[in-house]
C-alpha cells in the first residue's frame, strides 16, 4: 500500500509526445494566456476609473472578469511549463494548489452569474425597488458571498482529498483534478464522494435553477411589459445568457467525461474539451461583454484610442 505521505508527485499521463509541434502549441497556450490577462485588465481598469460604470452590473462584472484572472493564473503558466517538459510530473502540494484554484474559480464563476442574473431580475422585474435592493452595502455582500463561498468549499475540498492513502500517482489528466485523485485512494473514500456530489450539487445545479427561475420571471415580464423593456432586457441578457451557456456547456462536458467512458473519443479531441471551460471563457467573457455592452466598448476606445485623437484634433 503506497499512501499520500509517500507519494511526493503526480504523472500526469494524459500529456503525449507532439515532437517539435510542442512549440507550435505552447506559442498558441501563450498567446491565448495574454490576450486574457490584457483584455480582462483592460475591463477591470475601464470600470474602476470611469465613475460612470460604479453601476451594479458593472461591479459584478468587475468580479467576472477578475476571476477570469484568477482561473487563468491556475491554468495557463502550469500548462505551458508542462507542454516543454519531457516529464510532465508535479508535486503533491502544488497539485493541490491547483485543484484549489481551479475549482475555486469554477465556483466563484457560477456565484458570479447567478449574482448577475440576479440583479438583472431586480433591475427588470422590479425597477422601482432596484435602487434600494442593490445599494453598496449589498453589492459588496453578494460579491464577498460568492468570493467565501468558493474559497472555503474548495478548501474543505482540499481537506478531505490531503490525508488519503494512495495507491498510485497517475493522473489521466493535463490538470490536476479532484476526482482522478480519490480514486487513486486505497482508503474509504465514501466521504469524500458525497461531499463532491454535494459540491457539484451546489456549485453547478443550483445556479442553474436559480439563473432559470430568473429567466423565466424576465420573460414573463417582457412579454407583457412595453418594447422598450424587452429591448433593454435583450441587450444586458444576451451577453450573461451566452456566458452561461459556454460556460455551463465546458463544465458539464468535463463533468460527463471523467466519470463516463469515452473511449470512442480521440485522446486529442478529449484533452480540447477537457480545457474548453478554462481557456475560452475568460476570453469569451472579455470579449462578449467587451463588444456587446456600449458604454464598456466607449469608455475601452476612450482609454485606447483617446490620447491619438486628441492630438489628430490638435493637429488639425
Amino acid at each position: 500500500m503506497v499512501n499520500s505521505t509517500q507519494v511526493s508527485y503526480f504523472i500526469l499521463a494524459a500529456y503525449f509526445d507532439p515532437g517539435l509541434l510542442k512549440y507550435f502549441y505552447f506559442l498558441i497556450i501563450m498567446s491565448l494566456y495574454v490576450l486574457i490577462i490584457c483584455s480582462n485588465l483592460l475591463l477591470i481598469v475601464v470600470i474602476c476609473t470611469n465613475r460612470s460604470l460604479h453601476e451594479p452590473m458593472y461591479v459584478f462584472l468587475c468580479s467576472l472578469f477578475v476571476n477570469e484572472l484568477w482561473g487563468s493564473t491556475g491554468l495557463f503558466p502550469f500548462l505551458m511549463v508542462q507542454i516543454l517538459s519531457d516529464t510532465h510530473t508535479v508535486s503533491v502540494p502544488f497539485c493541490f494548489l491547483q485543484v484549489f484554484c481551479i475549482f475555486s474559480y469554477v465556483c466563484a464563476e457560477f456565484s458570479n452569474l447567478t449574482i448577475m442574473s440576479y440583479d438583472r431580475y431586480v433591475a427588470i422585474c422590479h425597477p422601482l425597488q432596484y435602487n434600494t435592493r442593490m445599494t453598496n452595502k449589498d453589492i459588496a455582500g453578494l460579491i464577498a458571498l460568492a468570493w467565501s463561498f468558493a474559497f472555503v468549499a474548495i478548501a474543505a475540498l482540499i481537506f478531505l482529498i490531503a490525508p488519503l492513502q494512495l495507491c498510485g500517482n497517475v493522473i489521466n489528466k493535463v490538470y490536476c483534478f479532484n476526482y482522478y485523485i480519490v480514486k487513486l485512494a486505497c482508503s474509504n473514500t465514501n466521504i469524500n464522494n458525497i461531499y463532491g456530489l454535494a459540491l457539484t450539487f451546489l456549485i453547478v445545479f443550483v445556479p442553474l435553477a436559480l439563473i432559470l427561475y430568473t429567466y423565466m420571471r424576465i420573460v414573463k415580464v417582457c412579454l407583457s411589459g412595453s418594447k422598450q423593456t424587452r429591448q433593454r432586457a435583450v441587450s444586458t441578457c444576451t451577453p450573461h445568457l451566452a456566458s452561461l451557456l459556454n460556460f455551463s456547456f465546458g463544465v458539464c462536458f468535463e463533468i460527463l467525461t471523467s466519470r463516463l467512458e469515452t473511449k470512442g473519443v480521440s485522446s486529442f479531441f478529449q484533452i480540447v474539451l477537457s480545457l474548453y471551460f478554462l481557456t475560452c471563457q475568460p476570453l469569451f467573457n472579455s470579449v462578449m461583454y467587451g463588444l456587446k455592452m456600449s458604454k464598456i466598448r466607449i469608455k475601452c476606445k476612450s482609454l485606447l484610442f483617446g490620447s491619438a485623437l486628441n492630438r489628430r484634433v490638435h493637429q488639425r
